[in-house]
């Protein structure tokens, strides 16, 4: 274990760390199945790009109204008890899918309620599971640790992408529900191999109440954890929400179906991974101010290239380049953020993050719309632009920020 420190696997040295990232991979197989089988079905159903986008932005928006109370709860609780709870609940929503489904009970509006429901628990165990990360591995450890986290989350997303689109095309859109709940079973047993709160984890708890409103005092104190958090939800909005015009790209503009689009949705977790991988290996790198501005330049300037992708393989060549760059730069974004306050509230700074990626609903809701009026290359040319356009401006304006 010893010859893994300074290594770009240092994190795995912690026991617990090891059966957390087996556990995220276990529910990122999950994750990344749903989001194949959510924007398809949509589409199947409605035959809308814009009713994928208000799908998308309804499992979204509690990570808006819930990202406060989620940071305020998980500087409260034992963080490792509650991740378990909130991963078998997931579980039980995926239930519900397959049993509609395969009843033939099913109508939009379950659908995008449901998909509510899974947003809401997301909120809850994404900030949850980036604190608990924090607290096993330490401040010096904490890029590479929340970069191997993201790398088994995006690991999963690969094969959970493939694995949906052979499944929905085979079995159906029920079987497919049916293994969502089973890995996430699967994602809480290996949970249940945690056994310690970590080296870091906050001594001094508060009250829910407490860490609520003491969350807007830190706010008005902490000036670069607001920036932080506009630059965030900015990226969220034009950036990430480029996989709700996924499904459209596979079947009216490369016209490769279902089992295609899982096959795309793979291409995209696996420039995550790419991504993930080459941060973990920066693990020292000072610079991550810069490194943050740079990486999210990537971002806005691969989605305008989508716009004169010729070809299939040019395509998934820059979708793989774009998720490394977003996979990157989301993680610089958390592990800034909880670098940048106290150890008593590193909670609250990762709902920070879960509420500033809440507001991704405008964002689907816009590229949808936008896909519908204009196709879906020139919604992304139009998202690239201002993402592009933004971080200009603030790595410009916020010389601070590049000092980060």
């Amino acid at each position: 274990m010893i010859s893994l420190r300074g290594s770009w696997a240092a994190s795995l040295q912690y026991r617990d760390f090891r059966f957390l990232a087996g556990a995220t991979l276990f529910h990122a197989l999950g994750m990344g199945m749903e989001q194949v089988a959510l924007g398809w079905l949509v589409l199947q159903m409605t035959d809308s790009p814009f009713m994928v986008g208000v799908a998308s932005a309804a499992r979204m928006a509690p990570f808006f109204f819930l990202g406060i109370i989620s940071g305020a709860v998980a500087d409260r609780v034992d963080r490792r008890v509650f991740l378990r709870a909130v991963t078998l609940a997931g579980s039980a929503v995926s239930a519900t899918m397959a049993f509609l489904l395969i009843t033939d009970l099913i109508q939009v509006w379950h659908v995008i309620a449901l998909s509510a429901v899974t947003g809401t628990l997301w909120a809850f165990l994404m900030t949850l599971r980036q604190s608990y990360t924090f607290d096993i591995v330490g401040p010096e450890n904490a890029l590479n640790g929340l970069s191997l986290g993201a790398m088994s989350q995006r690991a999963g997303g690969v094969f959970g992408s493939i694995l949906a689109g052979v499944i929905i095309s085979t079995v159906g859109m029920g079987g497919q529900y049916v293994a969502m709940g089973a890995v996430n079973v699967a994602s809480a047993l290996v949970l249940f191999g945690t056994r310690n709160v970590g080296q870091a984890a906050p001594v001094a708890r508060g009250s829910v109440l407490q860490n609520f409103f003491g969350y807007f005092q830190l706010l008005r104190e902490n000036r670069t954890l607001m920036i932080l958090m506009l630059l965030t939800s900015t990226t969220e909005v034009f950036g990430f929400t480029h996989q709700s015009v996924l499904p459209v790209f596979a079947r009216d503009v490369l016209g490769i179906g279902a089992l295609g689009y899982g096959f795309l949705t793979a291409f995209r977790q696996g420039g995550g991974v790419i991504g993930l991988l080459i941060l973990a290996n920066m693990a020292g790198f000072r610079r991550k101010g810069m490194l943050m501005f740079g990486t999210a330049l990537g971002f806005g300037l691969g989605q305008m290239a989508i716009y004169w992708a010729s070809s299939l393989w040019v395509f998934l060549i820059i979708l793989t380049f774009i998720n490394a760059c977003a996979s990157a730069v989301d993680t610089l974004y958390k592990t800034l953020m909880q670098s940048n306050v106290s150890n008593e509230q590193r909670g609250r700074a990762m709902g920070s993050w879960v509420f500033s990626i809440g507001v991704a609903p405008v964002g689907h809701l816009g590229v949808g719309g936008m896909a519908g009026a204009l196709g879906a290359p020139a919604a992304l040319l139009i998202n690239g632009g201002v993402l592009t356009f933004v971080t200009l401006v603030a790595a410009i304006g916020f010389p601070r920020m590049r000092r980060l």
